[in-house]
């Protein structure tokens, strides 16, 4: 078993998902985060004063999947989040140990 992480453009949120659907996976956590990498934030104007924007506006996609499936997965966010620019965002791919249904108890892949 795999977790995905992916930093998204908040615009490409709803690519991402429907790529993610078509290949046949559904569960996942969208949260809203800010950060910066080589982009660096950018400058910009509020009633006629300049300030600097550091930490820009981001989306984090979390998939947990079965290993088989990651090459999958990450072609798909990959493609559906791309717009070649600085600032496409990152993919993140980590062993899961264990995972465990709270309702049931269950444990193991099946449990995805």
């Amino acid at each position: 078993m795999k977790w995905i992480t992916a930093i998204i453009k908040p615009f490409k949120q709803e690519s991402v998902r429907e790529a993610l659907t078509a290949i046949g996976i559904t569960g996942m956590t969208v949260t809203e985060v800010r950060g910066f990498g080589r982009q660096k934030g950018h400058s910009e104007l509020y009633r006629g004063a300049e300030y600097q924007v550091d930490f820009l506006p981001k989306i984090r996609i979390e998939i947990a999947i079965p290993a088989d499936r990651v090459d999958q997965a990450v072609d798909a966010i990959r493609e559906a989040a791309k717009t070649g620019k600085i600032g496409d965002g990152k993919i993140f791919v980590s062993p899961i140990e264990q995972v465990i249904r709270i309702r049931t108890g269950e444990s193991g892949p099946n449990v995805l």
